[in-house]
């Protein structure tokens, strides 16, 4: 294949390419959807969305640096209410196995006995027992059940917005939460001090209601109404 041909065959591939996306970027609203306002969100159960949705942790390595890694593989289930969200449910499960730090090697020794124990312990829960709130900021106070161990961890949440994806047309909640734990009370002892005891934890979450949110076109209504007229 020659130059020019490869040239005219990659940009056929991007313009059908952009040709293809361009239908659903056109309809991106012009403001941001995600609103505070808890009120005028729905209640009930909401999906974790695992396209928007990250585990971070970071531990001190040696008093040089701080070291960082995630969680590849989650689960969360909220059952929210909009009128009470200090009612609201919260459970969540982590796949340990799942570890990421970017090193082959150290993954599969924090898999192993002397870490994590992955093969023993596969996940690590957390299910809330008590939620306070002020305005978007506010904690989730729960059971973390991890290694065969079950301590109370408090997150402390920020809460984004919620409101209507544009694209997914869910109704979507979106988080921040931020807690530290002692990873030895959870029998996570190797190496301390000199990879540190406290973890840090930062999580960042998008959840989506079960059922599209019903939308009726401007140009639709306007046809609408003057059938009826």
């Amino acid at each position: 294949m020659t130059s020019a041909l490869l040239a005219r065959s990659v940009l056929a591939g991007l313009f059908v390419l952009f040709c293809g996306v361009a239908p659903a970027w056109s309809q991106a609203p012009s403001s941001l959807p995600g609103g505070k306002d808890i009120s005028k969100l729905s209640s009930g159960e909401y999906a974790l969305d695992k396209s928007h949705a990250n585990i971070v942790f970071k531990i001190n390595h040696l008093g040089f640096s701080n070291y960082i890694g995630r969680f590849n593989s989650f689960d969360a289930k909220l059952n929210f209410d909009a009128k009470a969200p200090e009612k609201s449910m919260l459970e969540v499960t982590i796949d340990t196995s799942s570890i990421d730090t970017n090193h082959e090697k150290l993954q599969t020794e924090l898999k192993g006995e002397k870490f994590f124990n992955s093969a023993k312990f596969p996940s690590a829960t957390f299910k809330s027992t008590k939620i306070t709130h002020s305005g978007d900021k506010g904690t989730v106070i729960g059971d973390f059940t991890m290694m065969g161990v079950t301590k109370p961890v408090t997150l402390n949440v920020t809460f984004h917005g919620g409101g209507v994806g544009p694209f997914s047309k869910l109704e979507t909640l979106g988080f921040n939460a931020t807690t530290t734990i002692k990873r030895s009370e959870w029998g996570l002892n190797a190496l301390v001090p000199m990879v540190s005891d406290d973890v840090q934890l930062d999580i960042e979450v998008e959840f989506n209601g079960k059922s599209p949110v019903a939308t009726v076109p401007p140009a639709a209504s306007t046809q609408d109404d003057a059938k009826k007229k």
